[in-house]
């Protein structure tokens, strides 16, 4: 992957990455517009909304030929909720 552009958006630069066969985005970029300092925060908050569980299975259910909608279905009912943490690789 190379660096294909970098925007600059309330005084943070936003990486966009160019890959293969899609591009990037980097979600703590974006966050660290919210919160410079500990933009990890930001997307772990972000990532346990029921919204965006709800985003993540659609997405999943248009891409993924082997996705699992039953097992994700009792996973997505816990999202929202203050035990629920979803969390992402690196």
């Amino acid at each position: 992957m190379s660096k294909s552009k970098i925007l600059i958006v309330k005084g943070t630069e936003i990486i966009l990455l160019k890959g293969k066969q899609d591009d990037f985005i980097s979600l703590t970029d974006i966050a660290k517009v919210k919160n410079p300092d500990e933009p990890r925060y930001v997307v772990q908050n972000w990532m346990k909304t029921r919204y965006t569980v709800d985003f993540l299975g659609f997405r999943e259910l248009l891409y993924n030929p082997g996705f699992n909608r039953v097992e994700f279905d009792a996973f997505k009912n816990e999202a929202g909720s203050n035990a629920f943490v979803l969390t992402p690789l690196y």
